[in-house]
C-alpha cells in the first residue's frame, strides 16, 4: 500500500511518524522549508510519552518525485488546498483515495449525503469548484482528527494528547478502502 502525507506539519507528522515506525506500508510525505531539509537529513523525529523516536521517511518537495499512491492524505490547512492541486496531481491514479484531514467545512460536504442539497458545491470553501473537478469527490474519504500535536522545531513533531481518527466514506458505507487504512492506522498504535 502507497501512502503519502501530503502536508507533514504537526498532524501529517505525527502520522506519517506512527505508519512510518509500524514499517507496514509504503510511506512518502510532501513537505517544505527547513522542516523538509531536516526531516531529508535526520529523520522524522516524534516526541511521544515523554520518548523521542526517528522515523525513516522518504520526504519531496516535488510530488512528481514520488508517483500515483493508492491514498493520499490532505493534511495541509484547507485555505491551503487549491493552491497546491497542481502539487497533488501527479500523486493521484485511477483509484486513489484522497483523505481529508483538514479544518473547517469540507468541499465535498454534500457529496452522497442524499435529499435535496445532494451534489451541492460549497463556493465559500471551493471557489469556482476547482478542489471539486481537479480532486473529484467520489476519490474522498472524510476524517476527524483527535489528537493535538505541534511541529516543536523543523523536523520534530511532539504529541500531546489523543490518538484516534475518525474515517469513513461520505455516504456513510463501511468499504474496503476504509476498512484497509484504518487497520494499518491500527497497526501503526492508532486509534
Amino acid at each position: 500500500m502507497r501512502i503519502t502525507i501530503f502536508g507533514a506539519g504537526a498532524i501529517g507528522g505525527y502520522l506519517a511518524a506512527k505508519l512510518a515506525m509500524a514499517g507496514r506500508v509504503d510511506l512518502s510525505i510532501m513537505a517544505r522549508g527547513a522542516h523538509l531539509d531536516a526531516i531529508k537529513a535526520a529523520g522524522l523525529r516524534l516526541i511521544e510519552d515523554g520518548h523521542e523516536s526517528v522515523a525513516s521517511v522518504r520526504a519531496a518537495a516535488q510530488a512528481q518525485e514520488l508517483g500515483v499512491q493508492d491514498y493520499v492524505v490532505l493534511a495541509l490547512k484547507a485555505h491551503s488546498l487549491a493552491p497546491a492541486l497542481d502539487q497533488i496531481a501527479p500523486l493521484l491514479g485511477e483509484g486513489t483515495a484522497v483523505v481529508t484531514m483538514q479544518n473547517g467545512v469540507p468541499w465535498w460536504y454534500f457529496h452522497k449525503i442524499g435529499g435535496s442539497l445532494e451534489g451541492t458545491r460549497l463556493q465559500a470553501v471551493d471557489p469556482g469548484g476547482a478542489i471539486w473537478d481537479r480532486l473529484g469527490p467520489d476519490r474522498v474519504i472524510g476524517s476527524v482528527v483527535y489528537p493535538a500535536a505541534e511541529v516543536d522545531a523543523p523536523g520534530l513533531v511532539r504529541h500531546i494528547e489523543g490518538k484516534r481518527f475518525s474515517l469513513g466514506e461520505p455516504s456513510g458505507e463501511k468499504s474496503e478502502r476504509v476498512t484497509r487504512l484504518a487497520a494499518e492506522m491500527v497497526a501503526a498504535g492508532l486509534q
